[in-house]
């Protein structure tokens, strides 16, 4: 980033923006506004920041900063390191994009897809075994389960492409299509 702001100084107004949007976004994604704000803070920063810079600079609690960095560290978003004559710990964030993206497709798969796998799992056997479910919430269930396991099976099979050549068949989009059976259409 530019300069982060020394304690009396504003940031350059597109590092602001960037780090209020990502911080709105971040809400939107179920994520806590000061968590995304600080970890956009540090993605744009040239230089690790110690805790007491992050809260200066984005007036935010120092226990908020904290807790923040705490989760963005669960996340591996961040990650601590070490400065030359200063005891304190500092944090820089991951750059890589891709590596980003990983973490939190990782870090989502644990704490939502597993558990829903899981239970679905689980579902599906006692409605199979109970005589009392109707054979509609019965299927309905296992088409659930169904199509959680795909996901589930389909982030296994990406996220074992090596990142370059998933940046390429992300860039290929719509073209990808073209190689698909024709079915039919919504309007249709």
């Amino acid at each position: 980033m530019t300069e982060i702001a020394d304690n009396n100084t504003m940031l350059p107004t597109a590092v602001q923006q960037f780090v209020l949007h990502w911080g709105e976004m971040g809400g939107q994604w179920g994520v806590n506004r000061s968590v995304a704000q600080i970890h956009a803070l540090l993605y744009l920063s040239d230089r690790p920041l110690n805790a007491e810079e992050i809260s200066d600079t984005l007036r935010v609690a120092r226990s908020n900063t904290s807790n923040s960095l705490k989760e963005l560290l669960g996340w591996k978003l961040i990650r601590r390191v070490p400065v030359m004559g200063d005891r304190r710990d500092h944090y820089e964030a991951e750059v890589d994009l891709m590596r980003m993206l990983t973490r939190i497709a990782e870090g989502r798969k644990e704490r939502e897809i597993d558990p829903a796998v899981a239970a679905l799992r689980i579902c599906t056997e006692e409605a199979k075994a109970d005589t009392r479910i109707s054979k509609t919430a019965r299927e309905r269930i296992e088409g659930m389960h169904d199509f959680v396991a795909t996901i589930d099976d389909w982030y296994q099979q990406m996220i074992a492409i090596p990142p370059s050549r998933l940046m390429l068949l992300i860039k290929m989009g719509k073209r990808v299509l073209a190689f698909l059976p024709k079915g039919k259409t919504k309007e249709g």
